[in-house]
């Protein structure tokens, strides 16, 4: 396997508690590790070698991909097709799961102006599900069996017309255009008063009184400037060199010197800037120390808000 024996491979966002962070495993031992990746952190590391897929997680133990695959470097998801099609066998999000016994807890999440959507965690998580996904305000509905929990989900769909998933584009432009947080939590309180007035709510969902969490300061949003640059894949070869600046969910925020196409030929000076990097592409890669000073992976405009990109894993 690419990365020569012993490497350690990153498996993406790794939140613990209110702090941003990276994963990684080691194959053939079931290792695991956390980076953390708090406001300040210098970062210089290097994409190397292939992306593989890594395999399925259960009970918080990883199995290898039996192939090694190689994923595309583009994606979010870290899994071949085949790996992919097994964790969906057994998976809430797939309704492969229905026989679950666990408490299971329905959300209101914020993204943005006219970003509402609805959502099941389990309990037991707490509100981690929303740290990951890049909440800004939430507040809980109600708790219950898991089927319960889906159907109020599915309820908040056909009757108010909630979305269960917002794409990454969506979200990114949304951050730029955030209003005060009473306006948040009024929009999240209208909808908490109009879902518990729905006919069909079942007996067996406990519902919860109206109580929002505000993520400001956990992200720190007020570090994060508008038409912030977003980092393309990324690639092999590709060196990212900055401090960082705030973390959204899987989105990493970053302050760097971007290395100028052309720059070295037009005399044109290399700027620094703020760019993030959806570090679930990180996944599947092995990471070395970065050779130079400055980010050498190709950082575009941002984009705008497009439906349709895959969530993933919701548990």
């Amino acid at each position: 396997m690419t990365g020569g024996a012993g490497a350690w491979w990153c498996t993406g966002p790794s939140w613990a508690g209110t702090e941003p962070g990276l994963g990684w495993y080691r194959p053939g031992r079931d290792a695991r590790r956390r980076s953390a990746l708090p406001a300040g952190k210098a970062l210089a590391f290097a994409v190397t070698g292939e992306r593989r897929c890594l395999g399925v997680r259960r009970s918080a133990r990883w199995i290898a991909c039996p192939y090694a695959a190689v994923i595309d470097a583009g994606v979010a998801r870290d899994q071949c097709a085949d790996c992919a099609r097994l964790d969906r066998s057994r998976s809430v999000a797939a309704d492969t799961m229905a026989d679950d016994p666990r408490t299971y807890g329905v959300y209101l999440a914020y993204f943005g102006p006219g970003l509402l959507k609805v959502g099941i965690t389990a309990a037991e998580r707490g509100a981690a599900r929303l740290v990951e996904q890049g909440a800004i305000t939430y507040a809980w509905l109600g708790h219950g069996p898991l089927m319960a929990a889906r159907r109020v989900e599915a309820l908040l769909g056909s009757a108010l017309d909630v979305r269960d998933r917002f794409g990454k584009a969506e979200k990114r432009a949304a951050r730029g255009a955030l209003p005060p947080v009473p306006e948040r939590v009024a929009d999240l309180a209208a909808l908490h008063a109009a879902a518990r007035g729905l006919a069909g709510w079942p007996e067996a969902l406990e519902p919860a009184a109206f109580a929002w969490t505000d993520h400001t300061e956990v992200y720190g949003l007020e570090r994060i400037p508008a038409g912030a640059g977003e980092v393309a894949g990324p690639a092999s070869g590709d060196e990212i060199v900055g401090d960082v600046v705030a973390g959204v969910g899987a989105d990493l925020y970053v302050r760097g010197v971007v290395a100028a196409s052309g720059a070295a030929e037009t005399g044109e000076a290399n700027a620094a800037e703020v760019f993030v990097v959806d570090v679930r592409g990180l996944a599947g890669w092995v990471l070395r120390g970065a050779t130079g000073g400055v980010t050498t992976a190709v950082v575009r405009a941002p984009k705008g808000g497009a439906a349709g990109e895959e969530q993933g894993s919701l548990f």
